[in-house]
This record gives C-alpha cells, sequence and structure tokens, in this order.
C-alpha cells in the first residue's frame, strides 16, 4: 500500500532539543530571555522592523495590535473576510464593528480599489492579509491610510521573508503580525510576534507584552520598581518555545530554497493543465517575491473542487480548502452590511491547496503530480 503523504509535516532543523536543553540550562523559561531577543533581534536587523516582540500566537499580536490603537466600541475596521477568524476576532473583542472587503479577481488578497467606498468617519483601520505570503498593494494601502489619517495592521501571519518591491512585509504597516504555528514556514509550535513599525506605539507595546507592567524596563534597570500601569495581558511566548523558533530562523535559507523548489516543480508540471483550463494556477504580481509557503489550484466548480479532494483522498494524498468568507459566517452574518463579496466567495468554494512542507519527496510530489493529470484526464468538460 502507498504511504500517504499529509497536508503539512513540521520541520526540524535538528537543533530544537539542544536549544530547549540550553533554555533549562539557562534557567530561564517564562519568556524574554535570551531566545526570545535572539528572535527579536532577527527580525529587526534582518527585516528592518523597529520593534518585534515575541508572542504566544500570531492571533495574540492582533490582539495586541487592537489595544495599541486603542479601538472602542463603534470604531470600524476594514479587513479582508477571505482570511481566519483571528484576523478579526482581534478587533471584535475591543466592540469593533467590522467591515469586510471582497478579494482581487485574480487572487485572494484584499482588492485595495474598493477600499476608499468603504471607509467612513467611524473607520480607525485597515488590516490586510498577505495571503499565501503574497504581498498586497502596500504603496496604494499606505496612500490611502494617510489620505484618511488611518492606521494599517499587516497580517503578516503567512508572510516572513516575502517582500513589496524591496520592502519586507510587516514592516510596512505601522504593526504588523506574524505567526510560527506549526503549518508555517518557520514555527514555534504556537507562537507569533507582533512587529512594531511606528515609534508612538513602542513603549505602550511593551507594557501591554507584559500584562500590563512595566517589568522589561525594570529588569534593564530603567525604573526602580515595575508596577501595573497600563492594560495588557500574558502575551510573551515562552523561552521554550523562543528556543524552538531560533533553531527554525537559523535554518530559514535553507526551508525557503526547499520550499521554492517545491512550489516551481508544482507550478512548471501544472502548467499543461492549466492552459487546458482545468484550474488556475497562483497568481504572483510583478511587485511581490513571495515565500512559497502556500501552493493552491483554483477549480472550476465547488463540485469539481470537492471531487478532487475525494480523489486525492483516495490516493492517501490530504489536499485541502481554505478559508470559508466570514462575512458568509454564523457569527457574523447578521452584523454584515448585505453586499455580496463575490470574489473571496469564489475562492472559499474553489480554492485547493495540495501538500507543500519541507520532508515533501520529489518521488512524493511527482506522485501528487501524476493524480492531478490522472484526475483531469477521467474528469468530464475538462477543455
Amino acid at each position: 500500500m502507498l504511504a500517504s503523504i499529509p497536508f503539512n509535516k513540521p520541520y526540524l532543523s535538528g537543533q530544537e532539543l539542544a536549544y530547549i536543553q540550553q533554555a533549562l540550562r539557562n534557567g530561564k523559561l517564562s519568556g524574554n530571555g535570551w531566545f526570545t531577543q535572539q528572535c527579536q533581534q532577527f527580525f529587526e536587523q534582518r527585516y528592518g522592523v523597529r520593534k518585534a516582540l515575541l508572542t504566544t500566537s500570531g492571533t495574540a499580536a492582533l490582539e495586541m495590535a487592537a489595544l495599541l490603537l486603542d479601538i472602542q466600541p463603534g470604531d470600524e475596521v476594514i479587513i479582508p473576510t477571505f482570511t481566519f477568524t483571528s484576523t478579526a476576532n482581534a478587533f471584535v473583542l475591543r466592540g469593533a464593528h467590522v467591515v469586510f472587503a471582497d478579494s482581487l479577481p485574480d487572487h485572494p488578497n484584499i482588492d485595495i480599489t474598493q477600499l476608499e467606498q468603504l471607509i467612513t468617519p467611524r473607520t480607525r483601520a485597515l488590516v490586510v492579509v498577505h495571503y499565501a505570503g503574497v504581498a498586497c498593494d502596500m504603496a496604494a494601502v499606505m496612500q490611502l491610510a494617510q489620505r484618511y489619517n488611518l492606521f494599517v495592521i499587516e497580517d503578516a501571519a503567512q508572510a516572513i521573508d516575502s517582500y513589496y518591491q524591496q520592502r519586507p512585509l510587516g514592516s510596512i504597516g505601522h504593526l504588523a503580525a506574524f505567526s510560527f504555528h506549526e503549518t508555517k514556514n518557520v514555527i514555534a509550535g504556537e507562537g507569533g510576534l507582533l512587529a512594531i513599525n511606528d515609534e508612538q506605539f513602542q513603549a505602550r507595546a511593551e507594557i501591554i507584552w507584559e500584562k500590563g507592567t512595566n517589568r522589561a524596563a525594570y529588569f534593564r534597570g530603567e525604573t526602580a520598581r515595575y508596577q501595573w500601569v497600563d492594560v495588557g495581558s500574558s502575551y510573551l511566548a515562552s523561552e521554550l518555545n523562543a528556543a524552538y523558533l531560533w533553531a527554525q530562523l537559523e535554518n530559514l535559507a535553507f526551508i525557503q530554497a526547499q520550499r521554492q523548489q517545491q512550489w516551481e516543480q508544482y507550478y512548471t508540471a501544472l502548467v499543461p493543465l492549466a492552459a487546458a483550463n482545468a484550474f488556475a494556477l497562483p497568481m504572483v504580481p510583478a511587485y511581490a517575491r513571495h515565500n512559497w509557503h502556500i501552493f493552491y489550484v483554483v477549480c472550476r466548480t465547488l463540485e469539481e473542487r470537492t471531487a478532487l479532494i475525494k480523489y486525492l483522498g483516495t490516493h492517501r494524498i490530504l489536499a485541502v480548502f481554505h478559508y470559508q468568507t466570514l462575512h458568509n459566517s454564523p457569527f457574523y452574518y447578521a452584523r454584515h452590511d448585505g453586499r455580496a463579496l463575490t470574489r473571496a466567495s469564489f475562492y472559499a468554494d474553489h480554492l485547493v491547496r495540495l501538500p507543500l512542507f519541507y520532508e515533501l519527496t520529489l518521488a512524493d510530489q511527482q506522485r501528487i503530480i501524476a493524480v492531478l493529470h490522472e484526475f483531469y484526464a477521467l474528469a468530464p468538460n475538462n477543455s
């Protein structure tokens, strides 16, 4: 029997356990130790982030962003509907009204051309999600934000080591959130990072990160004692997670090279099927340099996608769809303003992600590609 091919398998560099043991020997486990600082400096030095704070998750980083912007009940925040719930929850938790935007015609990213008509006097922020590590048009986003005096948050959960033109994603908006969940390019099991690119948020971010106290400043010798000085929560990651993450960040170049090879192998092998109108392949704009986070195809119909996923499953290959639109969700449907966000709904019903992870072998990838070709050779109306 053929071995099963999972959708994802967490990557191990080989140093994770050694670094965790080093953290144990250091006697600093609760966070903001040597490994935490190494990870934060990596983002500050490599990507030009003004201040980086390692968090328990990408969700936590987004929640910190909402606190830093002092989002209040009745404020409006514009976000894409094709995203994970964390993108919206961070602002809903503060009482904001989320205004959903549609996707582009040729990519799941937010359609920047629609945003201006969604802005009202209550709008406080724009949140952009760099889907699959592919940049949104950040020049257009930042120009719009400046015109209306809005804050920009980059949900860069999938976008480590991706670029808009020559600028790293996560370094452009006022704030940005990264994720190191086990499905991401580099992982900590669970973990995230808040990037602060606007100096006005830097000092307060550290206080929110440390449960509303000035504890970090105290341990640097900047204050005689630490006290409760603001709102906050337990957002900083464990030093054990940071140790795991540091082993991954040290190997980022190797991880990225492998993912690039796999992504391009898929793309090249599936061009003939796309040319035959079997499905659409991922589109990467000229201004974007992506990080090969996700490889997906966009099927012609929901029924075809369902059949394709099932067919791959019969060959012991796990392929999965992705986000369901948030404006149509059971939780937010009644709060939505009724606009039909048809492009995002199209991606929700037609997009399927193929296995892509560091240890995916060439033989396994060729097997996946062969099954795709077989499915479309058998499928009706495949021209």
